[in-house]
């Protein structure tokens, strides 16, 4: 088996604040202008450019994204009655790419930016997941070698296809062990789930793990001889088309609001860099996956499967410091192909469909795609104005995965 990335993967977190009179004003003209235009609209506040939604929800009355590398920003309206004014999350694009420190500074950056003062003791952490993806051959994910307490909770996800799991019609893919609010591990199939999601960007995080920072790919085995001539995620990718018994698991400590608080006293953002590799080591060793032994019924004596073993060794280690170091700009790179290949593939249905509406055959198909464009270019000069507000809004809207330039963060 083979480590292909470890880091963290989701950060939440709420500060004891409010937004400035000047802020809140700002902040509701634009939301009003988003509901008119109903649309997400780009706001920029003394050099923050966020897309602001046009609602709110659970409590907050604006909600704005920074993009795949900034965070998406929950605001209430000022209240002195309600301290608790502020929320945020990362999510795992920022996480697997920069890091829990570059999380910290792009918190203080924007806070500073919007004018909001606060203290460190202000911080509440809410939740954080920590994630392994191992590159396993012939592993099959059994639901039942689970060993928790009694009272934990298990949830399966099963996709039906050939493989046959304990009896049940199909593969199981994924299986979660208790709650969110508290302690929750899972285990999932990877591969499958980028597959399924369009998550394109992992292909070259673990390929950038295996060639740019090996320190990151922790190898158990001789499986990462197979990669030695691949220069390219592609041809990381196809590999695994081609293996079919080899795949991408995930294994993931989640630590929720209740047991970061309630068990660890784990608020503040000291407090998380001292107390979290503890946590998560008492994680591994309350929940494990393992390897059933037929001549004993005790399930606590059960061994930890190889898989689990490499997944607790992981997080033994410096886990504060991990991030891949992949360039983000490749990375977005890839969902700007995504976006332009999925566009490009409705027109072209359309088009298609529109010569079929109109009678045509395929050797007619070049005549109607240039009519088309024609008739496209007619309505763009008989409604310029009209045009360049939707050029302009669709660039607001494609403006974090267009731009060329990053911001730096200091670790």
């Amino acid at each position: 088996m083979t480590i292909l990335h470890q880091g963290f993967d989701t950060l939440a977190l709420a500060i004891e604040a409010n937004i400035g009179p000047e802020l809140h004003a700002y902040l509701e003209t634009e939301k009003t202008r988003a509901d008119k235009e109903r649309r997400d609209v780009l706001i920029n506040y003394n050099g923050v450019e966020m897309l602001l939604k046009p609602h709110g929800g659970n409590g907050y009355s604006y909600i704005a994204s920074g993009g795949p590398d900034g965070a998406t920003w929950f605001f209430k309206k000022p209240n002195a009655k309600d301290k608790w004014g502020i929320r945020l999350s990362f999510g795992s694009f920022f996480m697997a790419l920069h890091g829990i420190h570059a999380a910290k500074a792009h918190c203080e950056h924007v806070m500073e930016r919007l004018g909001i003062r606060y203290a460190p003791h202000q911080v509440s952490i809410s939740r954080i997941d920590f994630c392994i993806d191992i590159l396993a051959k012939n592993f099959t994910l059994i639901p039942e070698n689970f060993v928790m307490h009694s009272s934990t909770g298990r949830r399966d996800h099963i996709t039906a296809d050939d493989v046959s799991v304990n009896g049940k019609s199909g593969r199981t893919t994924s299986v979660t062990v208790g709650q969110s609010r508290n302690r929750q591990v899972i285990i999932y199939d990877k591969t499958s789930e980028i597959a399924a999601k369009g998550k394109s960007h992992w292909w070259q995080i673990w390929h950038h793990n295996l060639y740019e920072n090996p320190s990151n790919c922790t190898k158990y085995d001789d499986i990462k001889r197979n990669f030695k001539f691949m220069k390219s995620s592609e041809m990381l990718r196809n590999y695994m088309k081609n293996h079919k018994s080899s795949r991408i698991w995930r294994t993931e400590f989640r630590a929720g609001k209740d047991l970061l608080k309630d068990r660890w006293g784990i608020r503040t953002w000291e407090q998380l860099f001292e107390k979290f590799g503890d946590l998560c080591r008492e994680m591994g060793a309350v929940i494990r996956y393992t390897e059933p032994q037929e001549n004993d019924p005790n399930r606590a004596r059960w061994p930890n499967h190889l898989l689990w073993e490499i997944a607790c060794a992981e997080i033994n280690r410096d886990l504060i410091n991990m991030r891949s170091g992949a360039d983000p700009n490749p990375l977005k790179e890839v969902h700007r192909e995504q976006h332009i290949s999925l566009i490009f593939r409705n027109i072209l249905g359309s088009s298609i469909a529109l010569a079929a509406l109109k009678d045509a055959n395929f050797e007619n198909l070049p005549k109607c795609f240039d009519e088309l464009a024609k008739e496209m270019n007619e309505t763009v000069s008989a409604n310029a104005e009209k045009t360049k507000k939707q050029l302009r809004e669709a660039g607001e809207r494609y403006l974090f995965i267009s731009k060329s330039s990053q911001p730096t963060y200091e670790n």
